[in-house]
């Protein structure tokens, strides 16, 4: 097998550090910070981060296959991955926490923290989107072991942040949380839109030609 190009590794690693990096993850482990210990915190972040790399093996490995099976086009797996993230934006900037269970915050453990980590983090929707497109644009395992590997480097990265700054986090105002969540929400917001519209012109809707 042909050593792995750095610069299309580097390019896979900047687009998931851009949809599921460390900016967005945090936000994410800042919320559950208020309502759950360090040690628990911690637990959580080792937890949720190994859940995230293997969906994102399995996604990224069997790419060719799952889009083949369901019949999938790349451009309906970008539409529906931008009308997706979007909901989950606009709750974000409503203070809604969309793909909760409701758990009360009087009483957190483990589990509640992980449902909450589902839609952002585990199973983001613009993550699983980046990762099906980029492992299916090409031919090979080599290449779909090279996007995995930039996602799961991420998610490393997103772990080793989270365990870092896991104090910090703890002892960040709830207000503040609130604040950069719902201006995140509206960046994220975009970034739905976005994706949503490189979807239709994947489809060659009339005047909406991105490249």
């Amino acid at each position: 097998m042909s050593a792995v190009n750095p610069f299309t590794f580097s390019a896979a690693f900047i687009t998931f550090f851009s949809v599921v990096g460390p900016p967005k993850v945090l936000l994410a482990f800042g919320g559950l910070a208020q309502a759950h210990p360090i040690r628990q915190l911690r637990t959580i972040a080792l937890i949720s981060s190994g859940a995230a790399v293997l969906v994102g093996l399995v996604a990224g490995i069997t790419a060719p296959w799952l889009l083949d099976v369901f019949h999938i086009s790349t451009p309906a797996l970008q539409l529906a991955g931008g009308v997706i993230f979007f909901i989950y934006a606009v709750g974000l900037v409503l203070g809604l926490h969309l793909g909760t269970d409701g758990t009360p915050t009087d009483a957190p453990d483990t589990v509640s923290g992980l449902r909450e980590l589902l839609m952002p983090y585990v199973v983001s929707p613009l993550a699983m989107t980046a990762v099906l497109i980029e492992a299916a644009a090409r031919e090979g395992v080599g290449w779909r072991s090279t996007v995995v590997g930039a996602y799961v480097a991420v998610i490393a990265l997103d772990l080793v942040c989270v365990l870092v700054l896991a104090p910090l986090l703890r002892r960040t105002h709830h207000a503040t949380v609130e604040l950069f969540g719902r201006l995140l929400g509206l960046l994220l917001a975009a970034v739905g839109v976005d994706l949503f519209l490189d979807g239709l012109s994947e489809l060659g809707v009339p005047g909406l030609d991105r490249h």
